[in-house]
């Protein structure tokens, strides 16, 4: 029987490339705000001979993420495997400089949508499912005020999570990816080489290996 998995942030980088190479094994429930991108990412599974669910919502948005997670739990019942590849990334700026709309946007994304999303997905993943957050260090480093205090926010919440179930499930992994030549690491670093980073898909590969998820 193909498993469910939900990929959130699956519109493109390295969501997009997760939820390509979790086709045909999954049946992939997409979430993003790109159509676009959800389009052609159920293009390329249907091209695998898979399946995709799209959805497009934007996370922070409770009100979908409850409608979304009752109708999956409706449907299938439950799901094997969350990816959250989920986040918004400000502008780098001195900490001075931050203003209220990209503060606000960044808390509402990378942090906030976390506390109602977890609860309810937790139900659908229920002792067996794996959770995948992606760690980026960046908290506490010149500029990143945005990106860096809300994305370190993230992961905590992940971790305490994954503290809490650790002896009754489901399995929360938190990993830290290679750099990657995403549109979001595009802002941070513009003159960048994109040449010498490793693509979204042999990235996503090796990470879906190291945790036995391929």
């Amino acid at each position: 029987m193909t498993q469910i998995a939900l990929i959130t942030g699956a519109s493109r980088g390295l969501g997009f490339a997760l939820a390509e190479a979790l086709a045909p094994k999954y049946h992939i429930v997409a979430v993003g705000r790109t159509v676009g991108g959800l389009e052609d990412l159920d293009d390329r599974i249907k091209a695998k001979g898979g399946e995709a669910t799209l959805a497009p919502m934007d996370i922070a948005n409770r009100d979908a993420m409850a409608h979304l997670c009752r109708s999956i739990h409706d449907r299938w019942g439950g799901i094997g495997l969350w990816a959250h590849t989920a986040f918004h990334t400000a502008g780098l700026t001195p900490v001075t400089h931050l203003d209220q709309k990209g503060w606000e946007k960044s808390v509402a994304i990378n942090v906030t949508a976390m506390g109602h999303m977890i609860p309810f997905v937790a139900p659908l993943l229920g002792e067996s499912g794996h959770a995948v957050f992606f760690d980026d260090p960046k908290g506490g480093l010149a500029n990143y005020g945005y990106y860096g205090t809300t994305k370190s926010a993230q992961i905590a919440l992940a971790r305490s999570w994954q503290a809490e179930c650790a002896n009754l499930g489901p399995k929360v992994h938190i990993v830290t990816p290679n750099p990657m030549p995403t549109h979001s690491r595009a802002r941070f670093y513009p003159g960048e080489d994109r040449n010498a980073l490793p693509p979204t898909h042999s990235e996503a590969s090796r990470l879906l290996a190291e945790l036995n998820l391929a």
